[in-house]
C-alpha cells in the first residue's frame, strides 16, 4: 500500500508535491521519493525514510520545474530493503518516462518474463512497478511509432496496459515533454482523484492517493478517476479524459474504510469518517446479540482508527466512551547493535494504558480489525494490568481469515489469526472475556448505502473472493515463499505487515 501525488502547474511544484506526501504518510512510512520535470529533463531524489527525513533544503532546492510527481511506499512487492526499489521509476524510452504505482500485480512474474522474451525489455529488480513501468513504455512505443504523440495514442497504449496487466494498481507517469498520466485498474481497487485549483492563467491540477492531499494543499477536489479510466493532461493545461477498459466496475477495497484511509478522505463518493461511523453501529448490534451490554461498564477504543466506530458503538449501547490508551507518536525503528540479539518491538512501546479507566471496570475495547492476534493478545493484558475487572474485545472489521494480493503486505494464511480457528480459539488465544466481531454483510450494506453507483467491494481478506479472478493457491504459495526469501538475520522474527506497524492511523492488530 502507497500513497502516490502527481501535479502540474504554472509554478514549481517541489514543495506542494511535499506538502501532498505529508498528507499521504499514513498510506507508506518505509520510503519517499520525488520527480519533477523542467523542459524535458529530469530531476529525482527518493531514499528509504519518512518523507520530512529523505528530503532536506538542499534536495529540494535540487528539484526544480512545474511538473512532477512523489510516492510514499510501504513495499508489498519486492524487495523492502533495497533502496533501489524506493518509487518512482523511471525508463529513458520512448521519450522518458517516470512512474509510480500504488497496488499490486498479481501476474508479474509471467510479465517479467514476457518482458524479456518478448519485449526485449530487462527489469533489474523485484519491484512489479518496474514490470509495470516497462509495460507502459513498451505500449506507448507501439502507440505512437511514426505519429506524433496525442492523448488518442496515450489512451490506446493504456488500453493496452489493462489487456496485459492484473490485479490492483493506481498509476501517475510523466512523458517527458508531454505531460501527466493517470489511470486506475479496471476494478477500482485502489483509490485515485483528481483536482484543480484556479491560477491567474488557468488551473494547476493534482492526482492522488486521497481527496484529503488536495484539501489540505488547497485544491478543489474534481471526482475519483473511474475503473479502467485514463486521464491525461498536456502540457498547456488540457484535460483529457477516457475509458480505457473493455470492462470496469467499481469494487473498491474494503480494507480503505476499515484502515488505511484517513477519516477525512472521500474515496469513491463514500465518505471514510462515516463508513466507519456506520460500521459502529452495526458492531453493536453484534454486541448487544453476543451479550447484555449490562455487563459493560464503559467503551474505550485502540487508537487511532477504531475511534469512529467505537464512538458510535458507545452511543448504540448508552455506554461512556473513554481514552484509555495514550499512544507515543515518536517510536522510531528499532536498532540492533552488534552482537545483540534481535527482540520483538512491544506494544507497549507504541501504546501507554490510562489506569483509572480500568481499575474495577467491565471494558469494552474495539479495534478496527484483528489479524495476527499477537498486539491483540498484549493489549488484553495491558488491561488486565491496569486494574479491569473483564475484558472485552470487540473487531470493527470481520475476521481477517485471507490473505490480501492487491497491495496490502498482509500476512499469509498461516499467521492470520482467524484462518482456521473457531471464534472461541481466537478468544482464548487473546485472553478477552468475550470477542465480537462485525458482520460482513452487514459492513458492505452499511457501506455501500453511502454510494449506489458501487456495484461491490473488494473484501478477499474477509471472504476469499478475489475480484480480479486469477489468484490460485499457487499464488499463495509464492507470496509466502518471498515473504520467507526477505527474512535477513537481523530482522528475523520481526513483524513486517503493514496492519503490524505503526502509522498515522493506528496500532498494529
Amino acid at each position: 500500500m502507497c500513497g502516490i501525488v502527481g501535479v502540474i502547474s504554472q509554478s514549481p511544484v517541489n514543495q506542494l508535491i511535499y506538502d501532498a506526501l505529508l498528507l499521504l504518510q499514513h498510506r507508506g512510512q518505509d520510503a519517499a521519493g520525488i520527480v519533477t520535470m523542467q523542459g524535458t529533463k529530469c530531476f529525482m531524489h527518493k531514499a528509504r525514510g519518512m518523507v520530512r527525513d529523505v528530503f532536506r533544503t538542499r534536495n529540494m532546492r535540487a528539484l526544480p520545474g512545474n511538473v512532477g510527481l512523489g510516492q510514499v511506499r510501504y513495499p508489498t512487492a519486492g524487495n523492502a530493503y533495497s533502496e533501489e526499489e524506493a518509487q518512482p521509476f523511471y525508463v529513458n524510452a520512448p521519450f522518458g518516462i517516470v512512474l509510480v504505482h500504488n497496488g499490486n500485480l498479481t501476474n508479474a512474474q509471467t510479465l517479467k518474463q514476457e518482458l524479456f522474451a518478448v519485449d526485449r525489455r530487462h527489469i533489474n529488480t523485484e519491484s512489479d512497478t518496474e514490470v509495470l513501468i516497462n509495460i507502459l513504455a513498451h505500449e506507448l512505443e507501439l502507440a505512437a511509432r511514426d505519429l506524433p504523440l496525442t492523448p488518442e495514442e496515450v489512451f490506446k497504449a493504456v488500453a493496452a496496459v489493462h489487456r496485459r496487466i492484473k490485479g490492483s494498481y493506481a498509476v501517475v507517469a510523466l512523458i517527458a515533454g508531454y505531460g501527466l498520466l493517470a489511470f486506475r485498474d479496471p476494478y477500482g481497487i485502489r483509490p485515485l482523484c483528481l483536482g484543480e485549483m484556479p491560477t491567474e492563467g488557468g488551473k494547476d491540477y493534482m492526482v492522488a492517493s486521497e481527496s484529503v492531499a488536495m484539501e489540505g494543499t488547497g485544491h478543489r477536489f474534481v471526482r475519483d478517476i473511474a475503473p479502467g479510466e485514463a486521464v491525461f493532461v498536456d502540457l498547456a493545461g488540457q484535460v483529457h479524459a477516457q475509458q480505457c477498459a473493455e470492462r470496469s466496475s467499481l469494487n473498491p477495497c474494503m480494507f480503505e474504510f476499515v484502515y488505511l484511509a484517513r477519516p477525512d478522505s472521500v474515496i469513491d463518493g463514500i465518505s471514510v469518517y462515516q463508513a466507519r461511523l456506520n460500521m459502529g453501529e452495526t458492531l453493536a448490534q453484534r454486541v448487544i446479540s453476543t451479550m447484555p451490554p449490562s455487563e459493560i461498564d464503559v467503551v474505550i477504543p485502540i487508537p487511532e482508527s477504531s475511534r469512529p466506530a467505537a464512538m458510535q458503538l458507545a452511543q448504540k449501547l448508552g455506554k461512556p466512551y473513554r481514552e484509555g490508551f495514550v499512544k507515543n507518536r515518536y517510536v522510531g525503528r528499532t536498532f540492533i547493535m552488534p552482537g545483540q540479539s534481535v527482540r520483538k518491538k512491544s506494544v507497549r512501546q507504541k501504546l501507554n494504558a490510562i489506569g483509572v479507566e480500568f481499575k474495577g471496570r467491565n471494558v469494552l475495547l474495539v479495534d478496527d480489525s484483528i489479524v495476527r492476534g499477537t498486539t491483540s493478545k498484549e493489549i488484553v493484558q495491558m488491561a488486565r494490568e491496569a486494574g479491569a475487572n473483564k475484558v472485552y474485545m470487540a473487531s470493527a472489521a470481520p475476521p481477517v481469515r485471507y490473505p490480501n494480493v492487491y497491495g496490502i503486505d498482509m500476512p499469509t494464511m498461516e499467521e492470520l489469526i482467524a484462518h482456521n480457528r473457531s471464534m472461541e480459539e481466537i478468544r482464548q488465544f487473546i485472553g478477552a472475556d468475550a470477542l465480537i466481531y462485525q458482520d460482513l454483510e452487514g459492513m458492505k450494506r452499511v457501506v455501500s448505502a453511502l454510494q449506489p453507483a458501487l456495484q461491490g467491494f473488494e473484501a478477499s481478506c474477509f471472504d476469499g473472493q478475489y475480484v480480479t479472478g486469477d489468484v490460485s493457491v499457487a499464488d499463495f504459495a509464492a507470496i509466502r515463499a518471498q515473504r520467507v526469501a526477505q527474512v535477513t538475520e537481523e530482522e528475523e522474527g520481526a513483524d513486517r505487515s503493514r496492519l503490524a506497524l505503526q502509522s498515522a492511523q493506528g496500532t498494529s492488530h
